[in-house]
């Protein structure tokens, strides 16, 4: 059977468009995987544009050729239809997760600076502390700590003791049920 020429038209146009995304999907796919900043760069937004223009563009030809296949195209011209219109659920889906992936990467570098200006300005005011008020900070963490350790000693000197009185009333009760003087 032989298939029209504007079937043949659409399908290479098809092909081409697909061509051109898969290389600035390759060119977006090394920006994404780079890009770390907060700031967003001109040919980040340049690449997505063109990436999105030549999807619609390539939408457009995907639904010409739906026409024609509609108006009774053969079971093959529907097949390769079917592939075109994968190809282009795969490119834009793809296209999507990078766009994603790169917003979330400029959402953690900018979470990371604004962690860096806060501790920044919080060194700047601990350097702004006077050396009294440094002092007494010290103080106080140095108190809170022997406090600590001092309770845990006396929690370990209280096991110690209450194992030592219930082995005294254990041999006690022993003892009194044999009939036998224990000290």
């Amino acid at each position: 059977m032989d298939v029209p020429s504007s079937w043949d038209a659409l399908r290479k146009q098809a092909r081409k468009l697909e061509a051109q995304l898969d290389e600035q999907m390759n060119s977006y796919r090394k920006v994404v995987s780079t890009k770390g900043m907060a700031k967003t760069d001109t040919s980040e937004n340049d690449f997505e544009s063109g990436i999105d223009r030549l999807l619609k563009q390539l939408q457009q030809v995907n639904s010409q050729m739906q026409a024609w296949v509609s108006s009774g195209g053969s079971e093959m011209v529907s097949h390769t239809l079917t592939r075109h219109q994968e190809i282009l659920q795969d490119l834009t889906q793809e296209f999507y997760r990078l766009c994603s992936s790169l917003r979330a990467k400029k959402e953690h570098a900018s979470l990371l600076e604004d962690f860096r200006e806060f501790d920044c300005s919080r060194l700047d005011l601990e350097d702004s502390v006077g050396s009294a008020e440094q002092a007494l900070l010290k103080e106080h963490a140095s108190i809170s700590r022997s406090t600590g350790q001092t309770s845990a000693l006396h929690l370990m000197h209280g096991g110690r003791a209450l194992g030592f009185i219930m082995k005294q009333f254990y041999n006690e009760m022993v003892c009194s049920h044999c009939f036998c003087l224990c000290l």
